[in-house]
């Protein structure tokens, strides 16, 4: 199987990262792109989805190449959630069987929520449950004006507990309180008016200008710095501002200030010229 992310953006690429769920491609210039491929089943999430989602991030965790990691569903839907036979599949699951299932779902939501690189979920179509949390996980979303949000859990007897973090964290306790147990159905400018996305384009086709334009701004930026605001904003949300929270970050900031990234860019603007990062 041919690497989908070509040299030297990974060395010992983990191959397991593209599968017939899942397909994982890359450009030279660090724009990484992997698509649920399950268009048949609009996209649903079964284990075998889960484990490749799972397997593409942790590949993409060290994959220091690339710079955005876009994230698509192929066909009309970004993903409906779990399949339903999945669901019945495990009907007769014991507790054990039932955790163990939604702990994979938790640590590949948590892997791509925590990769270094920014991340962005491009939402065609509807994105339901755990297909909405994915789209929740990522640093950024653009939705076309189709798209559409729901967590349905509660109307099948069930809770969005292992998305609920993410959701909180984008739109409120309050808020993701109301969706949670209505289990409401957004369109895509209702998502934009509460924060769930960042952008609405007319189709599929608004994507490319959105991507572009992106990785235009990512690719100004110096990768271990935004990894390291990726980790900050992580770490302080929710804190109280204190003496302890401020020292913290004043240490941050001086060590950011110190590492090689930082010399090239205050070299940079003195010697008046683009920083080293942005023709990579």
């Amino acid at each position: 199987m041919s690497n989908p992310i070509a040299d030297p953006l990974v060395e010992g690429l983990d191959t397991d990262a593209e599968s017939q769920f899942v397909i994982v491609d890359a450009t030279p210039e660090g724009l990484a792109t992997v698509t649920i491929n399950r268009p048949e089943q609009r996209n649903a999430l079964n284990a075998e989805a889960v484990g490749a989602l799972n397997s593409a991030f942790e590949t993409l965790e060290g994959a220091d190449g690339v710079r955005v990691t876009f994230l698509a569903g192929a066909g009309e839907a970004f993903s409906i959630g779990p399949d339903p036979q999945w669901l019945q599949d495990s009907a007769d699951y014991t507790e054990g069987e039932l955790h163990e299932d939604a702990m994979a779902l938790a640590v590949m939501l948590k892997r791509l929520h925590g990769l270094p690189m920014l991340t962005v979920a491009l939402v065609d179509g509807p994105a339901i449950g755990a297909g909405a949390g994915l789209v929740l996980a990522c640093d950024l979303a653009i939705a076309t004006e189709r798209a559409s949000f729901a967590f349905a859990e509660a109307t099948h007897g069930l809770v969005a507990a292992v998305a609920s973090p993410y959701l909180a964290a984008a739109v409120g306790a309050k808020r993701a309180r109301g969706l949670l147990a209505t289990a409401r159905t957004l369109t895509a400018r209702e998502a934009l008016a509460i924060g769930l996305v960042d952008e609405v384009v007319a189709d599929a086709a608004g994507f490319a200008a959105a991507r572009r334009r992106i990785a235009d701004d990512a690719q100004a930026c110096a990768p271990g710095a935004v990894a390291e605001a990726k980790r900050i904003v992580a770490h302080v949300a929710s804190r109280e501002i204190d003496h302890g929270l401020m020292e913290e970050t004043a240490r941050r900031a001086a060590r950011a200030r110190l590492s090689q990234e930082g010399g090239e860019g205050a070299a940079a603007v003195l010697e008046n010229r683009p920083p080293a990062w942005t023709a990579a």
